[in-house]
């Protein structure tokens, strides 16, 4: 029984990795593009194992079945079955085949910090298209630390998903970055004024200019946008990156 556990927890896992990397996009639930050739190599290699396993427990269990009496008699065994709780282990190997877990969102971004944005001291200067497509984090990094003023008045577009803010009833536009996989990701949010919340977790991409507030180039220079136009947006199939704003679709 110990041995059947072992081969189906190889064989299931090995077989929800390859679902999840090879046939779909579920794998950039939980890691990092980058990471998809290690994901099928080890769904490969743990199907591989467990096909293995098994024929070699097919090929003991003939022999047992056949013993060799030349040396007179047969040979003992001792058969113990796994306990019911290992048992329990399978559960993960069917989620990946059977239920993915949703992916990280509005839930997550709202209950931790958000990520702390990198130092720049120089910075290029801007193109004049207008709107100008800009990623959250370089949004808050020419807010607080370009010394040059040069994002005010600005009309800027970014693209991320509704977060909740707190007991005021603002919201906030997020992406989630991750540096691996899930478990390390961070959110970056620009808080939005003038207009009101869509739906948590919904995508969309916002028009508008800085909020003003505090000195513009200082870390007191809020990471705040006055919106002008909010419309929806697919989510993108790698949601865990500040990518550029996506075209409105709706």
């Amino acid at each position: 029984m110990r041995r059947l556990l072992q081969t189906t927890l190889l064989v299931l896992t090995g077989i929800g990795l390859l679902r999840a990397a090879l046939f779909t996009d579920l794998y950039l639930r939980y890691v990092k593009e980058g990471m998809r050739p290690l994901l099928i190599a080890s769904g490969v290699l743990l199907v591989l194992l467990g096909v293995a396993d098994a024929v070699a427990y097919g090929r003991r269990r003939g022999c047992d079945e056949h013993p060799d009496h030349e040396g007179g008699g047969a040979h003992g065994h001792h058969h113990t079955g796994a306990p019911r709780t290992a048992w329990l282990l399978l559960l993960p190997a069917l989620s990946l085949l059977l239920y993915a877990p949703p992916a990280l969102g509005a839930y997550t971004a709202s209950r931790e910090p958000p990520k702390e944005i990198t130092h720049q001291d120089d910075f290029d200067p801007l193109p004049a298209t207008s709107p100008l497509p800009i990623t959250l984090s370089d949004f808050i990094r020419r807010v607080q630390q370009d010394h040059t003023r040069a994002i005010e008045g600005r009309t800027v577009q970014m693209t991320g998903f509704v977060t909740s803010g707190n007991q005021d009833g603002g919201w906030y536009l997020t992406r989630i970055i991750i540096s691996c996989c899930a478990a390390d990701a961070q959110s970056v949010k620009v808080r939005i004024y003038g207009t009101p919340a869509r739906p948590a977790n919904t995508w969309v991409a916002i028009t508008g200019t800085w909020h003003s507030g505090g000195a513009l180039g200082t870390s007191s220079a809020p990471a705040a946008l006055d919106a002008r136009s909010v419309k929806e947006v697919d989510k993108p199939v790698n949601a865990y990156t500040d990518a550029l704003p996506l075209t409105p679709t709706r």
